[in-house]
């Protein structure tokens, strides 16, 4: 049985790892040689996340948000953006850590000898759960790091992977430079030119949307003179921020976005003003390295967001069991339990959803061969169903703190307004359905493994005699999952309707996604004699899948163990 101070009244000054149950039990059953050879490193990074990464993320929020010194005492312009030192020092502090840098040291490769990024998608899940604006340029050097890695020349690659992936604190950040004026999505009407020279390239253009702006190393795509109109026609392009001289590289930061959060990171517009540039990919292959990158950046978004659910479900549940209204705490009244449980529950979905990504992608990494069709789809659902919940459930957290959470006195004002971000950074839902009818509805084969995927769940669930509410779930989830299939086949046969529909599968592919996964741990769970998960698994299935939340007086099997759900507690 637990009591109104399990949770602390704010998640600041907790362990942001160890505290986390539900998260080292995913680790176990998917990932366990991630806990064996990073579990106090992780740890030490939970404590540090929690404590001094907060602290720096309330002041600089609040106090010391990035400033531009646009001019030098003669007047000329130079764009110098102006960081405060507590800031720097935790963004440095993040790599030292090994938030980029685990993944290419020999303690960071996996069972198979390729390199895990497992532990460091799980740093930024716990980034996020601090700062936001400390989690978006660890998640771009990782991004940037990965594409040298992986598909930048030789000579690119051995001069600047190293200055990213170091763990000294010493190493260089990453951005990437996609968006123009015109918009963000549609980076093949790209007006940045590369002008090729013996040395290099030089870049001529205005990025209207970089974050991270002041960073060492850049992923910018461009257009050479001569080359096509369109996606094929761009280059990728790494753009240092000094030259080999230590002179700064030839670009200025116009201004400083004013956002409606994230306003510890600097977002800039940048003139690139013949910019100093190395080729990573010619056309017609820049793009597709860019989207490398983007894809890498959203499977971090994914796990942000998860993070942000995390937050908002600590503050709530600490409030709600510390504050007094009508003679007793608010975790009391059944209205409150209901918002709370139904917070862990998208929780529990998002943190699934999300890290399904982060096993694809080291599994993609562990065997090219496989192909990258499920690591993309689920991506694109990950990406999509947990930026929305994460608005959701920092908008709750606003709610059940009550005014006192609307002041930016609370982390529930801050991560409110950061949240919005997760929605529309590296694609907004819109662009998440175009990629996954791309995957669905055209040359890939991506409809039959998402189906074969949750097929194989459902064939796996318990049975009624076990379990009582089985016949339920399993009929809810058989007919969602036959929804799935009739829409998928649909789109086959009629792919010009795509573009109609595809938001509406995405939503479709992504709760049937997040209700099976759910489905899985709860069944590994029930064989070590555990029901906690089931009854959380239960009650999505039939709130988001089922849409029931019946007026009536039958009490919901999660409400009934309200205290050992909340907690983590096992439920015989």
């Amino acid at each position: 049985m637990t009591s109104d101070s399990d949770y602390p009244r704010t998640a600041r000054g907790s362990n942001l790892f160890d505290s986390d149950t539900n998260l080292i039990r995913l680790l176990e059953r998917r990932s366990p040689h991630v806990l064996e050879a990073h579990e106090g490193r992780l740890s030490e990074f939970g404590a540090w996340a929690g404590g001094p990464l907060d602290e720096q993320a309330e002041y600089t929020d609040r106090f010391a948000p990035p400033r531009l010194d646009a001019y030098d005492s003669d007047g000329n312009r130079r764009g110098r953006i102006i960081l405060n030192p507590d800031y720097r020092a935790c963004h440095a502090e993040a790599y030292r850590r090994g938030a980029v840098g685990l993944a290419y040291q020999p303690e960071g490769l996996g069972p198979t000898g390729a390199p895990s990024h497992t532990a460091c998608f799980t740093m930024g899940y716990m980034l996020s759960q601090a700062d936001i604006s400390i989690h978006c340029p660890v998640t771009m050097t990782g991004a940037v790091a990965y594409v040298l890695d992986q598909l930048a020349p030789p000579a690119v690659r051995g001069r600047y992977l190293p200055e990213l992936v170091r763990m000294d604190g010493q190493a260089l950040s990453g951005g990437t430079w996609a968006t123009e004026l015109h918009g963000g999505s549609d980076v093949g009407a790209s007006t940045t030119r590369a002008d090729a020279r013996n040395d290099g390239f030089r870049l001529h253009g205005i990025k209207w949307f970089t974050s991270n702006a002041g960073s060492g190393l850049a992923l910018a795509t461009a257009r050479p003179d001569g080359a096509e109109p369109g996606g094929r026609g761009l280059g990728c392009y790494l753009v240092p921020s000094h030259l080999d001289d230590g002179t700064p590289n030839h670009y200025r930061t116009r201004r400083l976005k004013e956002k409606a959060g994230t306003r510890g990171l600097a977002t800039a517009e940048l003139d690139l003003e013949g910019a100093f540039a190395l080729e990573v990919a010619a056309p017609p292959d820049g793009l597709k390295v860019m989207m490398a990158a983007l894809e890498y950046s959203r499977i971090h978004n994914a796990v942000g967001s998860a993070g942000l659910l995390r937050r908002a479900f600590l503050e709530s549940a600490g409030w709600a069991g510390h504050r007094t209204a009508f003679g007793q705490t608010l975790r009391h009244y059944p209205m409150v339990q209901d918002q709370l449980l139904d917070m862990q529950m998208e929780l529990e979905a998002a943190t699934v959803l999300s890290f399904e990504s982060v096993f694809a992608f080291d599994a993609h990494l562990a065997d090219p061969d496989q192909g990258d069709d499920w690591l993309r789809l689920v991506t694109a659902l990950a990406k999509y169903r947990t930026a929305e919940q994460a608005v959701t459930a920092c908008r709750q957290a606003v709610e059940i703190v009550g005014g006192n959470g609307y002041t930016d006195e609370m982390p529930t004002s801050r991560f409110y307004r950061d949240c919005l971000v997760v929605s529309v950074w590296e694609g907004p839902a819109n662009i998440q359905a175009l990629e996954l009818l791309r995957l669905v509805a055209g040359k890939r084969a991506g409809d039959q493994i998402f189906l074969a995927r949750m097929g194989a769940i459902l064939a796996d669930l318990p049975s009624p005699n076990r379990e009582p509410a089985a016949d339920d779930v399993t009929a809810i989830l058989e007919g969602a999952l036959e929804e799935c299939r009739a829409a998928l086949a649909f789109l086959r046969r009629n792919p010009g309707q795509g573009p109609r529909h595809g938001r509406r599968l995405l939503s479709l592919l992504a709760d049937t996604a997040a209700a099976s996964l759910l489905c899985e741990e709860a069944v590994a769970d029930l064989a070590l004699g555990d029901r906690r998960k089931w009854l959380v698994a239960c009650r999505f299935v039939r709130k988001v899948l089922g849409k029931a939340d019946p007026i009536s007086a039958d009490i919901d099997p999660a409400n009934a163990e309200f205290d050992a759900v909340l907690a983590y507690d096992p439920v015989d």
